[in-house]
């Protein structure tokens, strides 16, 4: 019998200064209530000046390091989910590498905006399974502030930042990765995009002047996408291990707004609201980070039982989409 990946350690790091509704009230032409009634956000953590993808990464890296009770010089492999990444090149994986000691590890960036955590899981399952390596870091980390415009109204009341991170081994007790389903479609790639910054649109005069190194998003079309990939992928891997609906104890969707995620509990008919996991009134949409900080909280502040089965799931630009079940394993859950 082949045995499964899990997570043994997770860890998150949200930035200390708060953006509220009512700041935003002063900034752009919104109000509490028009931004609570269609997001559900009421505020939105926002990294300093000088608070970097790469800082609060590392950060995030060493809390899933210590409750995996791992060494930094034990990861031989650190893949990193960021689509603000500090520089092209280098890949923010090696300055993390750098920042938290894991020397003889080696490290990638990968890409792919909301769903980054769940491509980064899929990466590590496979790399650890085939034992090609044994302590696998994976961090996703976003810095969106840098990347938004408060100017924007309907993007600006979206979107925060933080990072989260998890190790996956063989070894130890956690929560064993059981199936993981993935998605794309390039024909939908410009529903939400930042348009310049790249090799088709090299930074200028006119790119800046435009606004076009910001997010732009078709919101319409990002949550009739969102919430149809989303309920198909959550299918697809209750289909793939055979599971009912009423297996599964917790439902931790990517953080985007409450709509989509009202939306998605709503196709589960067994699954009590209560178990649908939110974080984004308080943190906003993080990006790839968002199912890693939520997993990490609800670890934190509600008992999981061994057997007690998660279903993550979540959608981004590209447009890509993805789900993954983990299951509660070994003495961390007696």
């Amino acid at each position: 019998m082949t045995c499964k990946a899990k997570i043994i350690g997770t860890g998150s790091y949200l930035p200390a200064k708060i953006l509220t509704n009512l700041d935003l009230e002063q900034m752009v032409e919104t109000s509490d209530e028009w931004i609570v009634s269609r997001t559900g956000i009421k505020e939105r953590r926002i990294a300093e000046v000088g608070e970097y993808t790469s800082a609060m990464g590392a950060r995030a890296a060493m809390r899933a390091l210590d409750d995996a009770g791992v060494s930094p010089c034990d990861i031989d492999y650190i893949i990193v989910a960021t689509l603000t990444p500090d520089y092209l090149f280098p890949s923010t994986a090696c300055l993390i590498q750098k920042e938290i000691g894991a020397k003889g590890a080696s490290a990638l960036d990968i890409q792919a905006a909301c769903t980054g955590y769940l491509y980064a899981l899929s990466m590590a399952k496979a790399l650890v399974e085939t034992k090609m390596y044994k302590n696998i870091l994976i961090v996703a980390a976003e810095k969106l502030s840098s990347i938004t415009d408060y100017k924007d109204r309907s993007t600006c009341v979206l979107f925060g930042d933080g990072a989260s991170a998890a190790v996956v081994s063989l070894q130890g007790s956690g929560l064993s990765i059981e199936s993981v389903r993935l998605g794309a479609d390039g024909e939908l790639a410009e529903v939400l995009s930042m348009p310049a910054g790249g090799c088709r649109n090299p930074a200028s005069q006119e790119t800046v002047a435009e606004g076009k190194h910001f997010i732009k998003m078709s919101g319409n079309e990002v949550f009739k996408h969102a919430v149809r990939r989303m309920e198909s992928a959550c299918k697809e891997c209750l289909e793939s291990l055979q599971l009912p609906e009423l297996a599964i104890s917790w439902v931790i969707p990517h953080q985007a707004n409450s709509r989509i995620i009202d939306a998605i509990a709503k196709r589960f008919e067994h699954l009590p609201e209560d178990r649908v996991y939110k974080t984004v009134h308080k943190y906003g949409n993080t990006s790839a980070s968002s199912i890693g900080i939520a997993l990490d909280e609800l670890l934190r502040n509600h008992p999981v039982k061994a057997e007690e089965k998660l279903l993550l799931t979540a959608f981004g630009a590209g447009l890509t989409w993805g789900a993954a079940v983990l299951q509660a394993e070994g003495e961390k859950f007696a």
